[in-house]
């Protein structure tokens, strides 16, 4: 059994909050590549979908402004949005009630933009009690110094920054847990790069799995 570090996320303990993955907030990201940042986001998605990890969907100004939620998003996590006109999604009394009503502590933020809609909202659950893990690279701002500043400043306040990747793997922590292993190495092969190449090489080269198609499960030993 994997011990259950109070400084690590747990699946039973954590809550996922994605913010305002719009059209027109992501033309406005220069901090990080835009495609990368997609790709970042679904992963995260996918992660909160593995673990079974209760999530909300929040966007501002669907119609007015800002564009409907990345389809990429929705099918992942298919559920309404809630929507509210404030950056500060912490002004909507709607999704503070969802975010109690979860009764989880553990608060995953990724959001456009880090220097407002990301900003603003760990601020007040930190004043409120709640422990913030923002994902920095499913996150983007207008700038890279205005991205940074802001991660710093929430930091400076009490959160901890953290990748999709170790999202991941923080979840997963011991390969002995099959019910999400094959899941895991999915969502790595798909969206890490690097990673994902190696597990390609470990299944096909190594283990002999056939280089086309679904790699069974039987050819991967336990690390």
């Amino acid at each position: 059994m994997t011990f259950q570090a109070k400084s690590l996320l747990n699946a039973d303990d954590s809550l996922f909050i994605f913010i305002d993955h719009q059209p027109q907030m992501s033309f406005g990201v220069t901090s990080i590549d835009r495609q990368a940042l997609k790709n970042n986001v679904i992963a995260l998605a996918k992660t909160a979908k593995l673990f079974k990890i209760p999530t909300i969907l929040t966007a501002v100004e669907t119609e007015s402004f800002s564009g409907y939620i990345w389809p990429e998003l929705l099918d992942v996590i298919r559920q309404d949005p809630i929507e509210r006109s404030s950056m500060n999604s912490w002004d909507s009394e709607t999704l503070v009630a969802a975010i109690k009503a979860s009764g989880r502590k553990k608060l995953v933020l990724a959001a456009l933009w880090t220097e407002a809609c990301l900003l603003f909202p760990t601020l007040c659950a930190l004043e409120e009690g709640y422990e913030v893990y923002i994902v920095t690279d499913a996150s983007g701002g207008t700038s890279t110094e205005s991205h940074d500043a802001a991660v710093r400043r929430m930091e400076g306040a009490g959160a901890q920054s953290m990748t999709a990747l170790t999202v991941l793997l923080e979840l997963q922590r011991d390969w002995a847990h099959r019910e999400t292993y094959d899941g895991v190495m999915a969502i790595v092969r798909e969206h890490y790069g690097a990673y994902g190449m190696g597990v390609d090489y470990a299944y096909t080269h190594v283990h002999k799995a056939p280089q086309r198609g679904a790699f069974p499960h039987k050819v991967i030993a336990s690390h």
